[in-house]
C-alpha cells in the first residue's frame, strides 16, 4: 500500500512531459507554416532571427496610446491575436480569374427593353379602350342619345346666338330655336311616312310589273337563263319565307322593342338638346372642373375649336344632303321615277352617313327605277346618282367643310364601319364628326405642348444682365 501514491506520483508526471512535448510540437509546426506563408527576403541577405517570446524584453505602451486602454488604475486587457482570428487564405496563383455575372438588365439588348415599355403600356390603353367600349355598350341608348342632342345642338346653336344678338332673352331664344328645330323635322319624317304610306299600292303594283319585266328581260337576255330556272328560284324564295316564319314573327317583335327603343331615344335626345342649348357654357365649365390643373388650360383651349369644329361638320354636311336630295330628286322626277319624293329624302337622311350612305341611297333609287320601270331608267339614274355624288365630293365637300374638319377617306371609311360594328347605324352616323373633333383637338394640344415648351424654355436661355458697379448709376 506505500507503494501507490509513488506509483500514482510517477504516472502524473509522465503526463504532464507528455502534455509539454505535444505543445512543443504544435508550437514549432504553427512557427514553420508562418515562415512559408511569409515573403521571402532577397537574395544575399539574411532573414532576421525570430525572437523567443520567452526571452524577449516586453515593452509597455502608454495607456493612451492603446485602443482598448482604459481609465487609469482600469485593467488593459489584450486584443485577441492575429493568429485566433479567422482569415481565408488567398487563391493560390495558378488559380483562373472569375469574372462577375452582369447585370440581368444591362443583359437585356437595348431595343428589347424599348419594345416592353412599348408593350406594357399599348396593353393597358387597349384594356383601358376595351373596359370603355363595355360601357358604352352597356349605356349605347343613352350614349347615342347624347350625341344625337349633341349634334342637333351644333345645328341650332348658331340660331340661338343670333337671337340673343338681336335682344331675345336666352330662355326665350332656347325655347323659339328649340321649337322650330324638331317641328321642321318632325314635319319631315311625317311627309316620308305619308308618302311611303300614300303610294304604297300604287308601288306594289309597280314592283310586280317590274319584275315581270325583269323575267322577260332575263329570258331574252344573253345569259341564256331559262323559265325553269326563273321559276325555282321564285319556289325556293317562297319556302325560304315559308319555313322562316317564326323567325319573320320574332323579327316583328324585336322591331316592336326597336320602335320602343327609338322613341326612348327621341325623348332623351330632345332633352339633351334643350339643356345644352340653355346652359351649354355652365356644363362646359363644370366639365372643366373635372379636368387636372396642369391640363386645365389646353383642355379650355381646345374645346371652343372642336365645337367650332363640330358645328361647321354638321352645318356642312346639311347643306351638301340638301343639295344632293333636291339634285336627285329633280332627276328621278324628270325620269318619271316613282316615289322621287321620299326617294330624296331618303339620301338625304343618308348623307350623314358618308360614303356607305351615298352609296346606299343611290342603290335603293336604282333599284326602285329598275323594278317600277325599265332597265335604261335605271341606268340613267344611276348616271345621276354618280353624277351628283361626284360633284359633291370634289367640290362641295371642300368648298363648304373646307379643311378644318376634312378627313382622309380611310380614316372615313374604317370610322363608319367601326362605329356601325360598335353601335348600328347610330355609330355610323356619329363616327366621322368624332374623327374631325379628335383631329382638331389633338392638332391644337400638340402645338399648344410645343409652345408652351418654348416660352418655359425661353426665360432659362435669356443671359442675365451685367451687374452695375456700386455708387455708379446707370447711363452715365
Amino acid at each position: 500500500m506505500s507503494r501507490l501514491p509513488q506509483w500514482v506520483g510517477g504516472l502524473g508526471t509522465g503526463l504532464i512531459r507528455l502534455a509539454d512535448r505535444l505543445d512543443s510540437r504544435g508550437a514549432a509546426t504553427s512557427d514553420a507554416s508562418d515562415a512559408q506563408s511569409a515573403p521571402r527576403p532577397a537574395s544575399g541577405s539574411d532573414p532576421a532571427p525570430r525572437p523567443d517570446p520567452a526571452t524577449a524584453p516586453v515593452t509597455e505602451q502608454p495607456a493612451a496610446e492603446s485602443p482598448t486602454a482604459g481609465p487609469p488604475g482600469s485593467r488593459v486587457t489584450d486584443p485577441e491575436p492575429p493568429a485566433a482570428q479567422e482569415s481565408v487564405p488567398p487563391p493560390p496563383s495558378y488559380a483562373p480569374a472569375v469574372s462577375a455575372r452582369p447585370d440581368p438588365v444591362a443583359a437585356v439588348p437595348w431595343g428589347v427593353r424599348v419594345a416592353a415599355e412599348v408593350g406594357w403600356r399599348l396593353l393597358i390603353l387597349a384594356g383601358t379602350l376595351w373596359v370603355l367600349m363595355r360601357v358604352i355598350s352597356a349605356v349605347r341608348l343613352v350614349v347615342l342619345a347624347f350625341v344625337a342632342g349633341l349634334l342637333i345642338t351644333a345645328l341650332l346653336q348658331p340660331t340661338v346666338a343670333m337671337l340673343k344678338r338681336r335682344g331675345v332673352p336666352r330662355g326665350l331664344a332656347t325655347v323659339m330655336t328649340f321649337v322650330s328645330g324638331f317641328i321642321v323635322m318632325g314635319l319631315v319624317g311625317w311627309f316620308v311616312v305619308w308618302q311611303v304610306t300614300d303610294n304604297l299600292d300604287d308601288l306594289s303594283q309597280q314592283v310586280q310589273h317590274g319584275i315581270k319585266e325583269l323575267k322577260r328581260w332575263l329570258l331574252n337576255s344573253p345569259f341564256h337563263v331559262t323559265e325553269v330556272q326563273i321559276n325555282n328560284i321564285a319556289d325556293n324564295l317562297s319556302k325560304a319565307i315559308g319555313s322562316n316564319t317564326k323567325d319573320i314573327t320574332s323579327a316583328g317583335i324585336e322591331g316592336v322593342q326597336v320602335i320602343l327603343e327609338v322613341l326612348t331615344g327621341i325623348l332623351l335626345a330632345m332633352f339633351s338638346t334643350l339643356f345644352l342649348l340653355y346652359d351649354g357654357p355652365k356644363i362646359w365649365e363644370w366639365l372643366l372642373k373635372l379636368v387636372p390643373s396642369a391640363a386645365r388650360d389646353g383642355v379650355a383651349g381646345a374645346g371652343p375649336r372642336a365645337w367650332a369644329t363640330l358645328t361647321a361638320y354638321v352645318r356642312g354636311t346639311v347643306i351638301v344632303a340638301l343639295i344632293d336630295a333636291i339634285f336627285i330628286g329633280v332627276g328621278l322626277f324628270f325620269l318619271d321615277v316613282p316615289l322621287a319624293v321620299p326617294l330624296a329624302v331618303f339620301i338625304f337622311l343618308f348623307a350623314f352617313i358618308p360614303l356607305v350612305g351615298a352609296v346606299a341611297s343611290g342603290a335603293l333609287a336604282v333599284v326602285v327605277a329598275l323594278v317600277t320601270r325599265d332597265i335604261f331608267t335605271a341606268a340613267m339614274v344611276l348616271v345621276v346618282v354618280l353624277a351628283v355624288q361626284q360633284i359633291e365630293g370634289h367640290v362641295l365637300q371642300p368648298f363648304i367643310l373646307g379643311r378644318a374638319v376634312r378627313v382622309h377617306p380611310l380614316a372615313v371609311i374604317l370610322s363608319v364601319v367601326a362605329g356601325s360594328l360598335i353601335a348600328g347605324v347610330g355609330g355610323a352616323v356619329v363616327a366621322v364628326p368624332l374623327v374631325a373633333v379628335t383631329n382638331t383637338v389633338v392638332g391644337y394640344l400638340r402645338a399648344y405642348s410645343r409652345e408652351h415648351a418654348v416660352s418655359t424654355a425661353e426665360p432659362a436661355q435669356t443671359p442675365a444682365p451685367a451687374p452695375v458697379p456700386t455708387g455708379s448709376e446707370p447711363g452715365h
